[in-house]
């Protein structure tokens, strides 16, 4: 690799080299903190590490390293460079370039810089290209080095071949190798985003946009969400796993005393409990796994509770405390004991890892642990949501999109009824009940009405699969397992028959949609993100049908994340001039942050005009931003507009 790497030790020396370029490329290398130096993974968290050094490229094959806190060999002046390193990244003439920008954003933000687009990051834009005909790149196919080899024909030297198990800040940052190593990681940034910018430019040009434009900055405020943190109610946690214990013994004795010396396990689900029950009690089996054997899941127990309700009723009990005590399980297993896993100590907060690009329809997700996980309210018997709690004079706020699915289903569909109804600020459950159901609009609202309940239950469980290809079978079993309402598979079909001609747009941008999908073999959101799917042309009804479902889904899920994004962004720019206010996690369609007490009209105000602004030309139905705070996230108030 013919390359000319420098190491520079003065910001005159780095300016010299960026000379005006317009776009730069920059990396961070990292090393921990005195106190946990041997800790694992120490130097990959902004509260126990610092940055030790950093380079930068302008030009491929060319790159510095700047070495800010190595032991060994001179530094630049810490003072300079984070002054100079503060105006570099808040340049909104320069495009910043990092693979991995959230990992830089984390680091920049302790120090309370908050970089500013335009940003590129060459991690989402190998994920937004493709790796085959049908498949895009996955994370795990996105490394730095496995890129430089496969786009570049670059083998680049392990971070543990350069260290020798030493932290990077005891190497010398005047090595050739040190310099070696820091200057690729930003030449090569530099050489993929000119790669995937060809690429885009000749087969993609909309993901061009998106990555630009939306993921890029999405992965800077993912990295201030990661570095601000949840804060957690310790002593409240260990309180309740009391409880949980207490109440899990409860429920393991009273069913021993049904059952014996059994094994459960943890779960109810080992296969001495599964033999108990469909060899030695002989009960029916009414529901089986992938692999055609008799299973132990939750809507197996359901099934096989009403069975007995019916045939066995001495024995209905028993499935009633399986479920109990799975629930509990489960509150301990994930909520409790699986938070606490994740814990930092210097913190006093959970840091989950959040991911911008791992589902097929752009929604975000979160792992170590899923905090988008959270037990609603009506099934939450600790208060799971009361874990999260808000520094002393502080509180947490939540800001959550409306029914946007809903409003972009209607908003592509373009039936009259849904659309008049969002523009008018209308009930769309009601407007729903009075279709399905053929009474007035006016009936369809009245809390006093006969059926009204149950009517409204079934019109909001129709909603959120209405632009998704419901059939009667599908909806019976969602209003069973979801929503506890029995309805025979004739009555879900007369359902669906009112439902399509009563939103008379429905049908015809359903099959649309199909066709096209199936024409091109791929759908896709307003903005252009693409997701394939062969399967819509296999001779396989399963496959097909699957395909003709995420032919449904991507336009209007995707189109709601895009939107989140877009809001995001406008929320990036703001936060500079808004320091008080910290993101710290996104579930689905909502936005929270942690805000001082006397902040809380400023914010709702802020993030609101962020997330209601009309998201691109052409959508023209109102967007709606409900907004809630508290103490806890469990003891959340909706705040008036």
């Amino acid at each position: 690799m013919n390359t000319d790497y420098k190491c520079v030790t003065t910001v005159d020396g780095i300016r010299e080299y960026i000379d005006g370029s317009r776009i730069v490329a920059f990396d961070f290398e990292t090393a921990p903190d005195g106190p946990y130096r041997t800790e694992d993974k120490a130097a990959l968290d902004p509260a126990r590490s610092h940055i030790c050094g950093c380079s930068f490229s302008v030009k491929e094959g060319s790159g510095i390293y700047v070495p800010i806190a190595h032991l060994v060999g001179e530094n630049i002046d810490k003072d300079e460079f984070f002054d100079f390193l503060s105006k570099f990244l808040t340049d909104k003439t320069v495009i910043k370039i990092a693979h991995n920008i959230a990992f830089e954003s984390s680091f920049a933000y302790k120090r309370g810089i908050v970089i500013q687009a335009p940003v590129y990051d060459t991690i989402c834009a190998s994920q937004m290209s493709l790796k085959s005909t049908y498949d895009f790149r996955t994370l795990s196919d996105s490394g730095l080095k496995r890129l430089a080899g496969e786009l570049c024909g670059e083998e680049l030297p392990t971070f543990t071949a350069v260290t020798d198990g030493r932290h990077f800040d005891e190497l010398d940052g005047h090595d050739s190798e040190t310099v070696r190593y820091g200057s690729a990681d930003s030449d090569f940034a530099l050489r993929l985003y000119h790669i995937f910018n060809n690429w885009f430019d000749h087969y993609l040009p909309k993901h061009r946009y998106i990555v630009e434009q939306i993921e890029s900055p999405t992965a800077v405020y993912l990295g201030i969400m990661k570095c601000n943190g949840i804060p957690i109610d310790i002593p409240l946690m260990q309180e309740r796993k009391k409880e949980a214990e207490a109440e899990m013994e409860r429920i393991r004795q009273e069913i021993a005393f049904m059952i014996g010396d059994v094994n459960i396990g943890a779960n109810c689900s080992t296969q001495a409990f599964k033999n108990y029950l469909y060899h030695d009690l002989k009960l029916p089996v009414l529901k089986t796994t992938e692999t055609s054997r008799e299973a132990a899941d939750d809507m197996a127990m359901t099934l096989l509770k009403e069975w007995c309700d019916e045939n066995r009723p001495e024995l209905s009990r028993l499935f009633t405390l399986v479920q109990e005590y799975r629930k509990w399980g489960k509150i301990k297993s994930t909520y409790i004991d699986g938070y606490l896993k994740f814990l930092n100590p210097v913190t006093g907060c959970i840091h989950p890892d959040l991911f911008a690009l791992s589902t097929d329809t752009g929604r975000m997700n979160c792992r170590n642990p899923n905090a988008q996980n959270m037990p609603r309210k009506t099934n939450d018997p600790i208060g799971v949501r009361n874990f999260i709690k808000a520094p002393e004079g502080c509180l947490i706020l939540s800001l959550d999109f409306s029914q946007i699915e809903l409003r972009v289903g209607a908003f592509y569909c373009r039936d009259e009824v849904m659309m008049d109804t969002y523009r008018k600020n209308g009930d769309i459950h009601a407007a729903t009940t009075s279709v399905i159901f053929g009474v007035s609009y006016e009936e369809a609202q009245d809390k006093h009405s006969e059926n009204y309940k149950e009517h409204r239950t079934i019109a909001k469980n129709v909603n959120f699969g209405t632009f998704y290809g419901l059939f009667p079978r599908g909806l019976q079993k969602t209003l069973k397992f979801k929503a506890g309402v029995d309805k025979s598979v004739d009555e879900c079909e007369e359902i669906l028959y009112n439902l399509k001609h009563g939103y008379k747009g429905l049908t015809s941008w359903q099959d649309e949609t199909k066709a096209e999908a199936a024409r091109r073999l791929y759908s896709e959101t307003w903005l252009g993100r693409r997701r394939y799917l062969p399967g819509i042309a296999s001779d396989n009804w399963g496959k097909r049908s699957f395909a003709e479902r995420c032919a449904l889904n991507t336009p209007i899920q995707g189109t709601a994340a895009d939107i989140l994004k877009l809001a995001i962004v406008r929320i990036l720019a703001g936060l500079p001039e808004r320091p008080w206010l910290k993101p710290i996690l996104q579930i689905h369609d909502e936005l929270t942050f942690i805000i001082p007490e006397d902040r809380l009209s400023e914010a709702v105000d802020f993030v609101r005009a962020c997330m209601e602004e009309q998201p691109f030309p052409e959508f023209d139905l109102p967007l709606i931003a409900e907004a809630s705070a508290g103490h806890t996230f469990g003891n959340m108030e909706e705040l008036e507009d």
